[in-house]
């Protein structure tokens, strides 16, 4: 009974082999043969990955001293809005590396000062969940205050500052039209991007590297640009003037409205003039902020700040209630449309610098697949030789099993739109050795049975009973193995990992119902007198 295979299990078996091969199929079509097919059907293939196809790798840094910069000029406009309300007089009100320090006039107002500076903390949550001030504030006898920021906020900004920038450059990386890019953490403040297909990386860099922090602020028509230093609340920034030429701004630093409440940017065409320009809008709470700043300033400029420079400085015409506006300037449609995308995808919380940077060309990549190809093929056809050599006819059953294997490997990997690397391929190689394991198992128990003396029918269910039970404890802890490396190793170890693990699954299979029912298929055909394994 054991031999005995239902019709519907035989034609669901083939079936299952029969779908794995058309999901496999179309990961190695090119792709212009697959468009006309694409657009009815969606078709999912596994991809290349950058060892394979070529392309750009670039190792970026986190600048955690700007992020540590921009809360110590926070607390620092903040003190001198405090204090000032409170009317206790100070001098020497400046940022250092990691505190803010100030003297004041009357030491006196020591503890009211404190207690004033002590409210302009944040709470942080540390990873033991107790909350803790993020800045901490001490003042001599003599009057020395200094606001140091704590570790605990730090430590919190980092993390933050890293897992902000990954999401962020994921978002710009997909909207300029990389497929398959791998972007992860690497160390405290690393990010490893890489990007297949990817042969020139500039435009990409440009993309990557920008801040893109856009804010709006007010002009200080009094202030004079040809000081040396502006004034208390004032920045000096450059800018492009409206005949084009380079031009100092004097800029409030007070924020009037964030890029932060932009909900969508486009790049379009003035209808007038036919420029390129970005078209942007806000959400609500932006939309309620433009509205009430450019009622209140009619007939002022109103500046527009990208990274710290001016891109426009317009005069309000008229309240700008509906929430959209429109940014003009020297742009063509490509840097209207990268612009566009920067807004769209969120300004980094600090500056990327890049630490390293591979270009794999596409040659390599060629020959690589070559070379990972030959081993593959090279490796199949030395197991089928052998597999055929030792165990005949039961050596081709197992050779059948392991194409299916394979076929099925690969359909998987195409569903799931895995990136197959060279790591991968040396994976898929591993797995066909491991799939031969198993048919060896059951040749060498069959074998074992038949020297006992056992009739054919006998020795070939004793040695699939047998053999079933051992191979799936060793295929067992090879999938613990390859979960564990997949969630402990990095990219070309996790796609060692998944090639390996999904190629071993998939033996179990091939191996105890793919062969079993060719046997036993064999076996109801020739009802052989003995057996020649």
């Amino acid at each position: 009974m054991m031999m005995y295979f239902a019709r519907w299990k035989v034609l669901l078996t083939w079936s299952v082999i029969a779908l794995a091969a058309l999901l496999a199929l179309p990961s190695f079509l090119p792709r212009a043969t697959l468009a006309p097919i694409t657009d009815i059907v969606p078709l999912r293939t596994f991809q290349l990955g950058l060892d394979l196809r070529g392309g750009s790798y670039l190792l970026l840094e986190v600048d955690m001293q700007t992020v540590v910069r921009e809360r110590l000029e926070n607390i620092v406009d903040s003190t001198r809005t405090r204090l000032r309300g409170a009317g206790i007089n100070y001098t020497g009100l400046q940022a250092g590396e990691r505190n803010v320090t100030l003297r004041l006039t009357d030491p006196s107002q020591a503890p009211e000062a404190t207690r004033l500076l002590r409210e302009l903390s944040t709470p942080i949550t540390t990873t033991m969940g107790q909350s803790q001030p993020d800045i901490d504030v001490q003042a001599t006898a003599a009057g020395q205050v200094t606001i140091a920021l704590s570790e605990p906020l730090l430590r919190e900004k980092a993390t933050q500052a890293v897992e902000q920038s990954i999401e962020i450059v994921r978002r710009r990386v997909d909207e300029s039209g990389v497929a398959e890019a791998l972007i992860q953490r690497q160390g405290a403040n690393r990010l490893l991007v890489q990007l297949p297909g990817v042969q020139d990386p500039e435009r990409i860099k440009q993309l990557i590297g920008k801040t893109a922090r856009m804010t709006f602020h007010l002009l200080d028509e009094n202030a004079n640009l040809a000081a040396p230093s502006p004034p208390p609340g004032v920045q000096f920034l450059r800018g492009e003037g409206p005949q084009g030429q380079e031009q100092r701004y004097a800029v409030r630093r007070r924020v009037e409205v964030d890029g932060a409440n932009l909900t969508d940017a486009r790049a379009g065409q003035n209808p007038q003039t036919g420029e390129w320009v970005v078209n942007f809008s806000f959400d609500s709470v932006g939309q309620r902020r433009f509205a009430d700043i450019t009622r209140a300033n009619v007939g002022r400029p109103f500046a527009i700040v990208l990274d710290d420079r001016v891109i426009t400085a317009p005069v309000i015409r008229e309240p700008i209630t509906a929430g959209r506006g429109q940014i003009s300037g020297s742009f063509n449609v490509r840097t209207a449309n990268d612009l566009a995308v920067l807004l769209r995808a969120g300004a980094l919380p600090a500056p990327l610098t890049v630490v390293e940077e591979r270009t794999v060309g596409p040659d390599l990549g060629a020959d690589a697949i070559r070379a990972g190809l030959l081993s593959v093929a090279v490796g199949f056809v030395l197991v089928c030789a052998y597999m055929a050599a030792s165990y005949g006819l039961f050596g081709w059953f197992a050779n059948i099993a392991i194409v299916a294997n394979l076929v099925l490997t690969l359909a998987i990997l195409a569903m799931l739109q895995a990136t197959l690397t060279l790591p991968g391929i040396a994976g898929l190689l591993l797995s066909i050795g491991m799939a031969v394991d198993a048919n060896i198992l059951i040749n060498e128990r069959v074998r074992e049975e038949v020297r006992l003396g056992r009739t054919p029918l006998s020795a070939i269910q004793t040695g699939f009973t047998k053999a079933t039970g051992t191979i799936l404890d060793s295929n067992l802890t090879v999938i613990i193995k390859m979960a564990l490396l997949y969630a402990l190793g990095s990219g070309p170890v996790k796609g060692f990992a998944v090639t390996v693990a999904f190629g071993v699954i998939t033996s179990m299979f091939t191996a105890t119902v793919l062969v079993k029912m060719l046997t036993a298929s064999w076996y109801r055909r020739r009802r052989p007198a003995a057996l020649a394994v």
